[in-house]
């Protein structure tokens, strides 16, 4: 069992399980009767995005020195008790039942879930993908 990191909006992995969108807002023009079934996520859980203060940094980032300005202050986020608490739920879950989450960036490297994926793995999750 495992949870694997996706680019939400991509077809769907052979036993990726459910899709659960660590993002800040829903995909935009897409009805919500649509999200599972074109590819984006089956469950909602903007626990795990960054705050949109955050996000803002991360889109906005051209250098290292940015992208780490963002990766400490989205780390800073999910040190806090209810981040901490998802967090350590999601690793559980990894070792009883194969799951996914995600993330719109087309670059992983680039993404809040480059950060979530070192997180999770941490936390004791089984991560693929």
């Amino acid at each position: 069992m495992s949870v694997s990191i996706v680019r939400l909006g991509t077809p769907r992995r052979r036993g990726e399980g459910i899709r659960i969108g660590t993002v800040r807002r829903p995909p935009r023009g897409v009805p919500k009767s649509r999200f599972a079934s074109d590819d984006w996520y089956d469950v909602w859980f903007p626990n795990l995005a960054p705050s949109i203060e955050t996000m803002k940094i991360g889109l906005a980032a051209e250098s290292p020195a940015d992208w780490s300005k963002f990766a400490r202050k989205y780390k800073a986020e999910m040190a806090a008790p209810a981040a901490k608490h998802d967090l350590a739920l999601l690793a559980v879950l990894s070792q009883a039942t194969n799951f996914s989450v995600g993330c719109y960036c087309e670059r992983e490297d680039r993404c809040h879930r480059s950060i979530l994926r070192q997180l999770l793995i941490e936390n004791g999750a089984e991560v693929v993908g």
